[in-house]
């Protein structure tokens, strides 16, 4: 949670998926007891800055019919974990993000 919820930089996955190791220790809050290392429930990836941006506000991304069919901008969907599209990207990135 954050005063404005919005787009603040360019990020790339940095790795492959690997079993998030938390979920195996008893004394961690994620500690998962159906878990196993055999077959973990939960996984990580790598996330690599690109570059910070001047925020991109939730009500910005809404002002623009391009985007309305965004999973982001949908009900019930997080800013942090939702894919886009390649018209998506290309409209913000194009569009959207300054230098």
């Amino acid at each position: 949670n954050c005063k404005v919820p919005g787009i603040a930089g360019i990020a790339r996955v940095g790795s492959n998926a690997y079993p998030d190791a938390t979920q195996f220790k008893r004394t961690s809050k994620y500690f998962d007891p159906k878990a196993t290392q055999e077959q973990p429930r939960w996984f990580n990836v790598d996330v690599q800055l690109v570059r910070k941006i001047e925020l991109i506000s939730i009500d910005e991304l809404r002002k623009h019919p391009e985007l309305e069919r965004m999973r982001t901008l949908q009900r019930g969907n997080r800013l942090s974990i939702t894919p886009l599209d390649p018209a998506e990207w290309k409209f913000i990135t194009t569009r959207l993000v300054h230098s």
